[in-house]
C-alpha cells in the first residue's frame, strides 16, 4: 500500500498495489507463532469470530467456577423516561392513552423540544419507589396471611381452654367421687369384717347338716320301710273293722267343710286317726295331746274369703297395650348404703324403704318427698312390710329381730328376738292378727300381735329360709329357702303340707299372683321358675342369669313378672308370650322390685342406693 498525494480538493484515495517478493533479499525474517484464537479464514468471518470470542468467555467462566471466584453479577440496566411511562401503561391497560403518549413524545422528540436530562434514565427514586411498593403489597399480603394464622390460634386457644376449663373441673368431681368410694369402701370393710364370726358359725354349721343329712337319709329309708309295712298291715285288716276303726272320732267331710277345715286338714286328721293299728299307743302321740293355749292368742279365720282385688283385674294393666312399656319417669336418692326391700302403702301412695345403713324410710311418691325414718335395728333391715290397714309396719333386720312400728306412737310397740340368726323376710296375715317371719336359722316362725307371742315354728327347710309370703286372703305361707326348695305351710297348724322341687340353686323370693294359683320363684343363679299350685309342677322356667335374681313381683293381672337382676337391670318377662326385655337404669345390682295395686307404675330398689319409679 502507498499513499497517492491528492489533488488540491483534499480528497484521498486507497488503491491496491502488489508488491512482488524479492527472493535474493537476504533478511532474516523472524517467525511469528499463531494463536489458536486466529481466524484462519480472514477477518471477513464474524460469526466464526463471535463463536470463538463466547467459547473463551464460557472457558473463562468455567476456570474461575473451579477456583471459586464468583462469576460477573447481572448488572440491571435503568430504564429510560419514556420506556418507564410507556411500561407502567401497559402494565395499567391504558392502552389510549399510551398511543396519545407515544404520538406526542416522538413528535416533540423530533421538533427537538425535549431537553437531555428530560429524555435519560429514570432517577433511582422512582424505581426505588416501585420496587418498595411492590414490597408493601407482597408484606401485606404476609400480613393478612398471619392475621388469618392469629385469628385461629385465637380460635384454638380459646377452645383448648374450655376443654382444660371442663377437664378441670371433671378432674375436681372425680376426686371427689374418688373420696367419696374410698369412704364408702371402708365402711363396707368395717361392714363385712362383722359378717366374720357369721361365716365361720354357718361354716361348721354346713358341716354339721351334712352329717345330719346323712343320718335322715338312713332314718328316711327306715322310716319308708315301716310305712311300707303299715300299708301291708292296713290292706290285711278286714273291711268292716277297718272303715268301723277308720272312722272313730272323725266327722265326715262335710262336718269338716262346714268347720272350716280344708282338704289339707282333713288329710292330716285321717293320717293321724291310726288308733286301730297295732302297736299305736295314744299316749305318746304328740299330736293328741293338749295344747297350752294362751289367753290373748287369737283364732286363725276359716279358709272361705274371696281375694277382693281379683274383681278389679279384668284387663291386661296398661303397660302391656301401649307402645314402649315402662319408661324411668323419677330417680329417689334415698339411703348411703344398698335398699335392700321396698314395701308399698296398701291405699296410699306411701313408699318404704329399708337400707343396709340400719334404717327404714318412708316416702311420698312420685314427688320423693320423705316422711319418716325408723331408727332402732343394730344391723342391716332386710325386708319390711304394712299391716292390712296401713298403720303400722313391720321390719326384720340382721340383729334376727322383728319389730312392729305404729305410726300413730311413732315408735316401735313389739318386738320379736325368738330368732337366732339374721332375719329376712316378713309377711303380715290378711287380718293383721298374724305375722310371719323367716330367718337364716332354717326357721320360719308365725307371731301373734295379740299375745305378742310365737304361735307356731314351721321346721322342715335344710338351709336358711329367705323369703316368705302369705296366699292372699288364706292362712296358706309360702316359704323359699337356700335348700333349692320352696314349700306350703298351714298357718293354723305350722304343717307343711307341700314342697316344690326343681331349682338348682338357692331361691331367692317367691310370690303369688292374685289369684292364688301360681307362685313364681327366682334363684341364685338367674333362673325364673312359675309353679302351678294345683298341679304342682312347673309350668315354664326361663334362664335371665348368668347374674343371680333378688325378687321377683307379679303384675296385678298377672301377665307380667318384674325381676330384680344383680346386672344392675329390672328384667320383664311376659307370662302369655314368654318375650324378655330389660329396664336399664340402676348403676348397681337391683336388690328389689314392686308393683302398685292398679298396675300403673314399678318401683325398684338398688345397692346404689337409689329408688327408680318406672310408668
Amino acid at each position: 500500500m502507498a499513499d497517492v498525494e491528492a489533488p488540491d480538493d483534499s480528497a484521498y484515495y486507497l488503491d491496491q498495489v502488489t508488491i512482488t517478493e524479492d527472493l535474493d533479499d537476504d533478511y532474516q525474517y523472524e517467525e511469528v507463532s499463531v494463536d489458536e484464537e486466529t481466524i484462519a479464514e480472514g477477518d471477513e468471518d464474524l460469526d466464526a469470530a463471535v463463536r470463538v470470542i463466547e467459547e473463551a468467555a464460557q472457558d473463562i467462566r468455567a476456570s474461575l467456577r473451579r477456583e471459586g471466584v464468583p462469576g460477573p453479577a447481572v448488572i440491571e440496566r435503568p430504564e429510560v423516561v419514556d420506556d418507564f411511562v410507556r411500561n407502567y401503561l401497559l402494565k395499567m391497560g391504558m392502552r389510549k392513552t399510551l398511543e396519545c403518549f407515544q404520538t406526542e413524545w416522538y413528535e416533540l422528540q423530533q421538533k427537538g423540544l425535549l431537553k437531555e436530562e428530560d429524555v435519560q434514565t429514570v432517577p433511582d427514586v422512582y424505581s426505588r419507589n416501585q420496587q418498595l411498593d411492590d414490597h408493601v403489597k407482597l408484606l401485606r399480603k404476609e400480613v393478612d396471611k398471619f392475621k388469618d394464622a392469629a385469628n385461629k390460634a385465637k380460635d384454638m386457644y380459646v377452645k383448648l381452654r374450655k376443654e382444660r376449663d371442663f377437664h378441670r373441673m371433671h378432674h375436681k368431681r372425680v376426686v371427689q367421687e374418688k373420696n367419696k368410694l374410698v369412704t364408702d369402701i371402708k365402711r363396707l370393710k368395717k361392714h363385712y369384717a362383722s359378717y366374720e364370726p357369721t361365716l365361720r358359725q354357718l361354716k361348721h354349721k354346713y358341716e354339721t347338716a351334712m352329717k345330719e343329712k346323712m343320718l335322715s337319709k338312713l332314718e328316711r329309708d327306715r322310716a319308708v320301710g315301716q310305712v311300707s309295712g303299715l300299708q301291708a298291715t292296713l290292706k290285711n285288716i278286714e273291711t268292716g273293722r277297718g272303715e268301723t276303726v277308720f272312722l272313730q272320732g272323725v266327722h265326715s267331710s262335710r262336718e269338716l267343710a262346714k268347720a272350716g277345715i280344708g282338704p289339707t286338714q282333713q288329710s292330716l286328721r285321717e293320717a293321724r286317726n291310726i288308733e286301730g293299728l297295732p302297736g299305736y299307743d295314744p299316749s305318746k302321740d304328740p299330736t293328741r295331746g293338749e295344747f297350752k293355749r294362751h289367753p290373748k292368742d287369737t283364732e286363725f279365720p276359716l279358709d272361705n274369703r274371696v281375694n277382693p282385688y281379683l274383681t278389679s283385674q279384668k284387663t291386661p294393666t296398661g303397660h302391656l297395650t301401649r307402645t314402649g312399656g315402662f319408661r324411668l319417669t323419677n330417680t329417689l336418692h334415698a339411703h348411703q348404703l344398698a335398699i335392700s326391700n321396698l314395701a308399698l302403702h296398701p291405699r296410699k301412695e306411701i313408699l318404704v324403704t329399708t337400707s343396709d345403713d340400719h334404717t327404714w324410710k318412708m316416702w311420698a311418691i312420685p314427688n320423693g318427698d320423705i316422711i319418716m325414718t325408723g331408727e332402732g335395728h343394730e344391723d342391716w333391715v332386710s325386708a319390711a312390710d304394712f299391716h292390712p290397714s296401713g298403720t303400722k309396719l313391720a321390719t326384720t333386720a340382721g340383729d334376727s329381730t322383728v319389730k312392729v312400728w305404729d305410726f300413730a306412737k311413732t315408735e316401735c310397740t313389739v318386738t320379736f328376738a325368738e330368732h337366732t340368726h339374721a332375719a329376712w323376710d316378713c309377711a303380715w296375715h290378711w287380718t293383721g292378727d298374724f305375722l310371719a317371719s323367716c330367718s337364716m336359722d332354717n326357721t320360719s316362725k308365725v307371731w301373734d300381735l295379740n299375745s305378742e307371742r310365737c304361735r307356731y315354728t314351721l321346721r322342715g327347710h335344710a338351709d336358711s329360709v329367705n323369703s316368705i309370703t302369705f296366699l292372699y286372703y288364706s292362712n296358706t305361707l309360702c316359704t323359699g329357702s337356700a335348700d333349692k326348695t320352696i314349700s306350703l305351710w298351714d298357718a293354723r297348724t305350722g304343717l307343711c303340707a307341700q314342697t316344690f322341687y326343681g331349682h338348682m340353686h338357692s331361691v331367692n323370693n317367691v310370690t303369688f299372683n292374685l289369684r292364688g294359683d301360681t307362685i313364681a320363684s327366682c334363684d341364685s343363679y338367674g333362673v325364673l321358675k312359675l309353679w302351678d299350685v294345683r298341679a304342682i309342677a312347673t309350668i315354664t322356667s326361663v334362664d335371665l342369669g348368668p347374674h343371680p335374681t333378688n325378687r321377683v313381683a307379679f303384675d296385678p293381672s298377672g301377665q307380667v313378672l318384674a325381676v330384680a337382676s344383680n346386672d344392675g337391670t329390672v328384667k320383664m318377662f311376659e307370662v302369655g308370650s314368654g318375650q324378655v326385655s330389660s329396664l336399664t337404669g340402676h348403676e348397681d345390682a337391683v336388690q328389689a322390685v314392686v308393683f302398685d295395686r292398679k298396675g300403673e307404675y314399678l318401683v325398684s330398689g338398688g345397692s346404689d342406693g337409689t329408688v327408680r319409679i318406672w310408668s
